[in-house]
């Protein structure tokens, strides 16, 4: 199976964000000169300045950039690379694009397009996995897709039953149906999502297994025709099927259920001539059975978890195999050492439904410290725009056993600092401290076991809103004495509430008065966003932002946003219920379903905005009608752009 491959020795690496600085750090390192590629909108990104070179391909737009393939073999072309990492994501599991770049003879790092084909469409490789003996789980693959069928193999599986679109990843065309009754319009609604996400509305059947584990299997082939497998990943604790939490090893997987789930995984790769990294997915249930979900046919987001507990390097392994080199180990050399977890940070607002949110990482440092790994493509001052994934970061943590891991994770989430967008920070430290997760026993019903009702943020500091009292009001520097304390009012709204408090001064201390309750401050250091405090005897850090607008406040891994209002009215709140609609985050309102004065009732879908990836209805807040329409299908909007107006109803 062994061929003549040709040297490369310049990489284009056709994605952005962390994972084109992850690929750049492993390229460079091995002497590999490196290109990247970026759009408008990340023309100040992390991944074009550490880059050798980089080139422009548009505007912002996915289409107009990172997924035109025109423009990626273009600037392949113009700096003269003669190899390319897809990253994952974009055309890291894209065929016809691998074909192309060997047509350009361009060198793609990654698997061969027929591998790439078989496992993109889920019951053509479910055949293919039956067939090589991987176990699957029952269900049907078929090409009839008529809903009768659908009906009968449904009775003949047992509910509940998974709906899947057949060509579809992501959790996108996925539906869960408990009940008969509820195929017919779950079959009808997954269709159209598929179609619209993938171009494809077939779908397969499975049986449902519910509150099972997802644990995943890293392999490896090269073009030699040797396989191995790198141990296993538990990335059960997911959100709309989108992993949040990842870790190696597993904590329900011994070692003979390891050695079980690696020879079935490897035989999947063997069966379709697999070369480089992929992973091969399986649901564990509670009874220890394990079936086939998927392949990915690329690197993984979670890939640094294995890169800790095997001590290699996943990318410069990528490399070396698609420059013809031979896998330089066999199975029984790979040895699993110690324990690994990570977190995926995300632009969002957990206390929102999790919407997606753009604006300006303001403030940015990543913890450093020992066992601690932070993969990111932030530089300060850049735009967190609602043209891509909203994940901007991940964080691992390793360590010699899982508790260590685990508490080091703990540490490093809630002393990275990002301000001016907001984060899943504090729900991912909620997460990793519940006595479930650091039992071992989360398994996929734990987001919905824990979060069901939403995400409810913790009780506030009191030490928040003194800091940013005193911190707003030395801001306007004016009429402070140095030796006598003089009290200035400041009025600050946050969640609908407004707080006046005064702010007194005697050279380094600070007097808060609220409510007939005063604290005592006294600021001992202060610079470059971050501050150092003293209250009641114990001194404290915190990270903070301040504008015009107000001040956030990042303590103890929670940030607080207060608006100043101290010489104005607070301004209304998005929720619209003074019947004005403003937009949740930025991005492009994709339909508009009313007319001018239309009758609305409340929860009606007035119109849809897409941003990250993502669709958000925006509906009315009241019922009444529509008397102002500020929008139109296809128009980018801001956050907090007002969009309809509401006449309310006479009482």
């Amino acid at each position: 199976m062994g061929q003549h491959i040709k040297p490369f020795s310049k990489i284009l690496i056709a994605n952005r964000g962390e994972i084109a600085c992850r690929v750049i750090r492993s390229a460079k390192a091995k002497g590999y000169a490196t290109v990247a590629i970026f759009s408008d909108a990340d023309a100040g990104a992390r991944h074009v300045l550490e880059a050798d070179e980089a080139f422009r391909l548009g505007a912002g737009p996915l289409r107009e950039s990172y997924l035109s393939a025109e423009r990626v073999l273009a600037a392949a072309k113009a700096s003269g690379a003669d190899a390319l990492h897809p990253g994952y994501g974009f055309f890291s599991e894209n065929a016809e694009f691998a074909e192309q770049c060997a047509d350009a003879g361009i060198m793609f790092i990654g698997p061969m397009p027929d591998s790439v084909r078989v496992m993109g469409d889920k019951a053509r490789s479910k055949r293919r996995m039956i067939e090589a003996g991987v176990p699957c789980v029952p269900g049907y693959e078929g090409d009839d897709q008529d809903d009768d069928l659908f009906i009968r193999e449904a009775e003949r599986i047992g509910y509940p039953v998974m709906v899947k679109a057949s060509a579809g990843g992501g959790g996108r065309g996925m539906r869960l149906v408990h009940d008969r009754a509820d195929l017919a319009a779950a079959l009808a609604s997954a269709r159209s999502e598929a179609k619209s996400s993938f171009g494809d509305d077939r779908l397969l059947l499975e049986r449902a297994v519910v509150d099972a584990r997802h644990v995943e299997i890293q392999v490896f082939g090269d073009r030699f025709g040797s396989v191995v497998h790198l141990g296993e990943r538990d990335c059960s604790v997911q959100r709309r099927h989108q992993k949040v939490i990842e870790e190696a090893p597993s904590p329900a997987v011994n070692e003979d259920l390891r050695r079980r789930m690696g020879e079935a995984a490897v035989r999947a790769a063997a069966a379709i001539n697999y070369v480089g990294a992929g992973t091969v997915e399986f649901l564990l249930g509670g009874d220890g059975e394990f079936y086939f979900l998927e392949m990915n046919t690329r690197l993984q987001v979670e890939h640094p978890v294995t890169e800790c507990v095997t001590g290699i390097d996943l990318v410069d392994l990528q490399i070396d195999v698609a420059a013809g080199l031979p896998l330089p180990f066999v199975q029984d050399d790979i040895k699993l050492s110690g324990h690994a977890i990570e977190v995926r940070l995300y632009a969002e607002d957990p206390r929102n439904q999790f919407l997606p949110q753009t604006g300006v990482a303001a403030i940015w440092q990543p913890f450093a410290g020992e066992g601690v790994r932070v993969d990111h493509g932030l530089v300060p001052g850049q735009v967190i725009s609602s043209f891509y994934d909203p994940m901007i970061a991940k964080i691992i943590a390793s360590g010699a056993n899982r508790a260590e891991a685990l508490r080091r994770l703990v540490r490093a989430v809630r002393g990275t600092h990002l301000l001016g967008v907001a984060t899943n920070r504090e729900f991912l430290l909620d997460a990793l401290t519940t006595d479930e997760f650091a039992s071992g026993s989360a398994t996929t019903a734990f987001i919905g076991k824990h979060y069901g009702d939403g995400f409810q943020a913790s009780e506030a500091d009191p030490a928040a809103i003194s800091l940013a009292a005193i911190l707003v009001a030395d801001k306007a520097g004016t009429g402070w004495a140095s030796n006598a304390i003089q009290a200035h009012p400041i009025t600050l709204a946050s969640e609908d509430q407004s707080t006046t408090l005064r702010v007194a001064r005697s050279e380094s201390h600070w007097s808060v008065e609220a409510g007939g309750n005063c604290v005592s401050l006294a600021i001992i250091d202060r610079r470059d966003g971050f501050v150092r405090f003293e209250l009641d005897g114990l001194m404290r850090r915190a990270a903070y932002l301040l504008d015009a607008d107000g001040i956030e406040i990042d303590l103890d891994g929670r940030v607080y946003q207060f608006e100043d209002t101290t010489y104005q009215a607070p301004s209304k709140s998005s929720a619209g219920g003074d019947g004005v609609l403003r937009a949740p985050m930025t991005g492009t309102i994709s339909a508009v379903r009313v007319a001018p004065d239309q009758i609305v009732a409340r929860g009606d879908v007035l119109a849809v905005l897409e941003a990250m990836k993502m669709e958000q209805q925006i509906i009315a807040p009241i019922p009444g009608s529509v008397r102002t329409i500020a929008v139109a299908a296809g128009q980018q909007v801001k956050a907090r752009d007002i969009l309809f107006v509401i006449e309310a109803e006479p009482a």
